[in-house]
């Protein structure tokens, strides 16, 4: 199983680490490489996650939580696509374009 990440969850891993390096540098990095690894598991494992709530019952698209962040991926045949990463905090179910919709 290979593990692509979006250019929005590119994006959102490099908002994360800005952010979380206001205060430290090297706890950016340790968090941003914890989450990679956790992602990592989803190579052998790739429903680890739990199905996303807003998803309607979407087998394909799921959820790994690390800390208070959502990674929501997309489960194909040989391939977990990562979509994005999200505060824990956020309800995608008021939003018109959904990440797993997008594309």
């Amino acid at each position: 199983m290979s593990i692509t990440w979006s250019d929005v969850a590119e994006a959102d891993l490099d908002e994360l680490y800005d952010y979380i390096a206001r205060d430290v540098s090297y706890y950016a990095e340790q968090f941003i490489d914890r989450l990679i690894e956790a992602v990592g598991m989803l190579k052998d494992h790739p429903r680890l996650g739990r199905q996303v709530p807003e998803a309607n019952d979407r087998e394909d698209v799921r959820e790994l939580i690390f800390q208070n962040y959502r990674i929501i991926y997309l489960v194909e045949s040989e391939h977990v696509h990562i979509l994005t990463v999200i505060h824990g905090s956020r309800n995608l179910a008021g939003q018109t374009a959904k990440p797993w919709e997008m594309g």
